[in-house]
């Protein structure tokens, strides 16, 4: 299409007779003249490429046909001489039909089904998408189809992922896998399978159901029936108490009574949820025992009571420092006193404190003030005598402001006996013989009251009780005094409190009906009992109580259950000598 000289600026001219003129003739009407003879050269050239085009239709064509009907016709090849000619077509129509066969040979292959053979099929090179056939059903100039067009494609054909994941080793959408747990079988055959680990794959506990236990006829009467009874029992002995009280009857029978064993029961209550009978004998019958049975107290689950802390560990005293020698102390105090010292010096050398004036004694006292001394000694004595006396003020004075006040001394003393009471509640009994002095009833009631103690003081004709409950420090400083510093067997005689003798019984006084004083060298004091209790029983130290009786005396212990003291007062006997 282009001269030989090379210039394909132009293109020749059919009238051209071979010379490299550039230039054609023109006609009348101003354009160029048309040719003469035979057809354009440029119409050989598209009629062979639409050739081309249906050849290749026709093959893609045939193709799919044997794809769908299984039958192989005969393509024809390619390079066959071609069949005569139709009239030449224009330019415009056969690119037209070239695009119509490209667009039914693509739809043809995409809408074709799958071939299915149950013969494995042999080894066939998988068709690329730009093959021969539809790299030319894309469209003219090697455009792409439209995306209306590729909508009705297969997705094998819509881009390179889809074909190898169907092709591939992926799964099929029909398919799932299989997610669920081993098999009841599988888990009981495998010793190192662990339940907790999957609960959903655990063995399912069959459900026991539970029997409807109806009650008896009349079994709530029966109840109430026994426990009126109860109550009216109760009742009556209330009401013999009350009238034996009234009546002043002496309980001394009822503490030989207290000391009895009892009888144990014919079955414990421990036994009785186990014993299906009234006493013992039953258990000779297995049918009895309820061990296994349903409504058995006894199971398989396992109580486990709550942890507390010993209580004897919060009643231990603190540790007490380590005494130290005379020597050692010294040599504590001299090392303080030397770094104070020290101390002291550094701030003079940075101007902190002024230099503290000479200590001048008469030991030192030539050697401080020298030639002052030798001028006027008397006045420099009177000097050293008066700063002496001002050294000892300021001691003096300095003690008392360290020194506690009363208030102070008192809080301090309250705050300690409540650190020795928190500890732990001790208690202290003690049987006196006579209480007659009001002497050493006021020693006994006023230093439980300064050692913050709880109890009472019974007063009986016969003998007497203190029971006192405290600290141990403050118990033990109670029993000294009871029994170490009180002297029980002194009469110091009628006191001031003594005067009125219409208001108190004869056996209350120091003097007999004759007035003469009463002898007390057989009396004596003795510690009954000691020991600790959880807590406290008695609010406060309710002084002296005057009982007459020994009802109103267990009536007065019973309001804080220790009745049992004056039973063991009662029948304890003193050491003979």
């Amino acid at each position: 299409m282009a001269d030989t000289s090379g210039n394909a600026l132009k293109r020749p001219h059919p009238e051209d007779d071979g010379s490299n003129s550039q230039k054609r003739t023109r006609s009348n009407n101003g354009s160029p003249a048309p040719g003469q003879g035979s057809a354009p050269a440029g119409k050989v050239d598209i009629e062979r490429m639409v050739a081309e085009a249906r050849a290749k239709a026709e093959a893609v064509r045939a193709r799919l046909q044997a794809a769908r009907g299984g039958a192989t016709p005969p393509v024809p090849p390619a390079e066959s001489s071609p069949s005569p000619a139709p009239p030449a077509p224009s330019p415009a129509m056969s690119r037209l039909e070239q695009m119509k066969a490209r667009v039914a040979a693509a739809t043809a292959k995409a809408n074709a089904p799958p071939q299915r053979s149950e013969a494995p099929a042999p080894y066939q090179q998988p068709q690329s998408f730009d093959d021969e056939g539809l790299s030319k059903a894309r469209g003219g100039l090697d455009v792409g189809l439209h995306p209306a067009l590729l909508s009705d494609a297969a997705p094998e054909f819509r881009g390179s992922k889809s074909r190898q994941q169907s092709k591939g080793g992926r799964i099929p959408r029909g398919k799932q896998l299989d997610l669920s747990g081993p098999s009841i079988e599988e888990i009981k055959n495998n010793p190192y399978f662990d339940p907790s680990l999957d609960p959903k794959a655990t063995v399912a506990k069959p459900r026991q159901s539970r029997q409807l236990i109806f009650n008896e006829k009349g079994k709530y009467v029966q109840q109430a029936a026994a426990l009126r009874r109860q109550a009216q029992l109760e009742d009556m002995k209330r009401r013999i108490a009350e009238r034996a009280r009234q009546a002043g009857i002496d309980e001394d029978m009822e503490v030989e009574k207290s000391y009895l064993v009892q009888a144990p029961p014919a079955v414990e209550w421990w036994d009785e949820g186990l014993i299906n009978g009234s006493d013992y004998a039953a258990i000779d019958d297995p049918a009895n025992l309820k061990i296994d049975t349903a409504d058995s107290t006894i199971t398989h689950y396992i109580q486990h009571p709550i942890l507390l802390e010993p209580p004897q560990e919060k009643n231990v005293p603190a540790q007490k420092p380590m005494y130290l020698t005379p020597k050692e102390q010294a040599k504590i105090r001299r090392q303080r006193r030397m770094a104070d010292l020290k101390e002291q010096q550094a701030k003079i050398r940075l101007g902190l404190e002024p230099a503290p004036a000479p200590k001048v004694k008469k030991s030192n006292l030539m050697r401080v003030l020298g030639e002052q001394a030798v001028k006027d000694p008397t006045a420099v004595e009177a000097r050293v005598n008066k700063e002496i006396a001002d050294r000892k003020e300021q001691h003096e004075i300095m003690n008392q402001e360290r020194k506690l006040t009363q208030d102070q001394r008192r809080e301090k003393l309250e705050s300690q006996q409540e650190k020795d009471a928190a500890l732990g509640i001790h208690i202290s009994v003690y049987r006196i013989d006579s209480l007659a002095s009001g002497r050493n009833r006021f020693k006994v009631s006023k230093n439980a009251e300064q050692n913050k103690l709880t109890g009472i003081c019974v007063v009986h004709p016969r003998l007497n009780l203190v029971i006192v409950e405290g600290g141990k420090h403050s118990v033990n400083a109670y029993r000294k005094l009871m029994l170490n510093r009180i002297d029980w067997t002194e009469n110091p005689g009628p006191t001031t409190s003594d005067n009125n003798r219409e208001s108190q019984p004869l056996w209350l006084s120091t003097e007999d009906d004759k007035g003469e004083p009463r002898d007390f060298s057989h009396n004596s004091c003795t510690l009954l009992w000691e020991g600790q209790a959880k807590t406290r029983a008695f609010r406060r130290w309710l002084g002296a109580r005057i009982c007459e009786s020994d009802s109103a005396a267990k009536e007065a212990l019973t309001r804080s259950k220790m009745e049992n003291f004056w039973a063991l007062a009662k029948s304890h006997k003193p050491a003979e000598f």
